[in-house]
């Protein structure tokens, strides 16, 4: 488990907000929206790069650099996490069931690519266990161009962990659209926040 500190509820901005959203019968919501990917789809095809994997890591390091992304219950407490790592889902196309699969993230998207396809690649159990509490959760749905998803209600109210995905790339007036979705835990993440992150990632998309 990654390095954080525990929340002083006493001082935090943030505490009467949390404990409202928390008590909510359901305090995980999500936005759907959509990415233009004209300029990072090439890039990463030059690279010889998975989109996929290469998405992940793109998504992880914009969210990481946003504060509330990186909030998380523990223990019945509120602490935040110094850095996020990965969990998603891969197909395996001879039995079409998914493994879930978790990689620590990397400085650079190359060895977080790198690393995520050997780990992938090793890894024959379709799950080895729970996903861990600092991770962002993905699973694509490369195959429909969604305008919303739901997630799976784990029935867990403190279950704060982001659950983002992304959907069939099309082309519309000369551009590469993405259909993206995140789901969020309320008592940490507001609309502004998942704002600042659609900005993020689309400036880091423009600029790869």
């Amino acid at each position: 488990m990654g390095s954080y500190k525990e929340i002083d509820m006493s001082t935090w901005k943030r505490a009467v907000h949390c404990h409202i959203f928390r008590s909510s019968v359901q305090p995980q919501y999500g936005v759907s929206f959509e990415l233009d990917i004209t300029h990072f789809l090439p890039r990463v095809k030059e690279r010889g790069l998975s989109f996929t994997l290469a998405m992940v890591y793109a998504v992880t390091k914009c969210a990481n650099e946003i504060e509330e992304f990186r909030y998380r219950f523990l223990d019945g407490k509120v602490v935040l996490y110094d850095r996020i790592h990965t969990s998603f889902t891969y197909l395996n196309k001879e039995t079409e069931l998914f493994k879930v699969v978790n990689v620590e993230m990397q400085e650079t998207m190359e060895e977080y690519v790198a690393v995520a396809a050997e780990v992938e690649r090793n890894q024959k159990d379709y799950f080895t266990g729970p996903p861990g509490n600092d991770v962002y959760q993905f699973s694509p749905v490369p195959w429909i161009s969604f305008t919303h998803i739901s997630h799976t209600d784990s029935g867990k109210k403190d279950n704060a962990a982001p659950n983002i995905n992304w959907g069939k790339f099309f082309e519309r007036d000369g551009k590469i659209i993405l259909p993206f979705s995140v789901q969020v835990h309320h008592s940490f993440v507001d609309g502004l926040h998942i704002g600042k992150l659609a900005d993020a990632l689309q400036s880091y998309l423009n600029e790869l």
